[in-house]
């Protein structure tokens, strides 16, 4: 069989719980991942679901190591990369790649889009020059079907879904192998949410991504994943192939879940009307 990309086992994270921080001394910890063990496999699109406050973003952050692991341990690509310092980790950091829930506050207002996405490749080194950099700007741009000619826009000039594909652009530019999108349609009208989603399934084919999508909508989940990931309380109630997940859930919190999604309200009449 072939190694997974991710074999994360026991995993367990604690964070300051700044709302109980004495006026002196630090705050409590309160533990928000508790002991997940579970496999991403190379080329997967994986779904993580769950509640506000369930702990499906911190485990994101965790995956690509902007939180640092209290427990357990995190593998990528048959590396440790649990307790791994910045200067360890920094090689690593263009094969793992973030996509943010709100492309207008992840984007520095003050720089256009073409020096946005330059950044990280110069700061790789991935770049070799001026033109080289110019030249994948545009590439990256054209990838996510947007033209040469934004370069030179900032973000404030543009869309929603605009700035979103600029996130996307920013983060498949380095050619990473995964990416970890974060609740990234949310905030963009049912239209542009098809947009980026079938973007994203197609940079992921041409690209040979692996994907974890976090979201708090299973039907977006549904459309795009291949196996999902129900997280509760800091715990994986269930992780299943989509089809299995969505045909007969196991646990009753998913069945809570897929009972919320919500359905249109259809007229009886509605074929006889005008």
């Amino acid at each position: 069989m072939t190694e997974p990309l991710f074999r994360i086992d026991n995993l367990r994270l604690s964070l300051p719980d700044m709302t109980r921080k004495p006026l002196f001394g630090p705050a409590p910890r309160i533990e928000i991942l508790k002991g997940l063990t579970f496999d991403i496999a190379a080329g997967s699109t994986i779904g993580i679901v769950g509640e506000s406050g369930s702990g499906k973003s911190t485990l994101g952050r965790a995956l690509v190591r902007l939180y640092e692991p209290t427990g357990g341990a995190i593998g990528f690509d048959g590396q440790d990369i649990t307790h791994l310092s910045d200067a360890a980790l920094r090689p690593l950091r263009r094969d793992l790649q973030v996509i943010f829930q709100d492309p207008f506050s992840s984007l520095n207002p003050r720089k256009s889009v073409g020096a946005i996405i330059a950044a990280p490749l110069l700061f790789h080194r991935v770049a070799t020059s001026g033109a080289d950099s110019r030249a994948r700007v545009a590439a990256a741009l054209g990838a996510v079907g947007l033209p040469r000619a934004f370069a030179s826009r900032y973000p404030h000039e543009l869309s929603g879904g605009q700035r979103q594909r600029v996130g996307i652009a920013r983060a498949i530019a380095l050619s990473p192998r995964f990416v970890l999108a974060d609740e990234i349609v949310s905030g963009l009208d049912v239209s542009s949410q098809a947009q980026i989603l079938d973007l994203l399934a197609r940079l992921k084919d041409e690209l040979k991504l692996t994907l974890a999508f976090i979201s708090h909508d299973l039907s977006v989940v549904r459309r795009l994943c291949n196996r999902v990931i129900v997280m509760r309380g800091g715990e994986i109630v269930e992780n299943r192939d989509t089809a299995a997940l969505f045909d007969a859930p196991e646990h009753p919190y998913t069945r809570q879940l897929l009972a919320a999604i919500p359905l249109p309200e259809i007229d009886p009449g509605w074929l006889e009307a005008g």
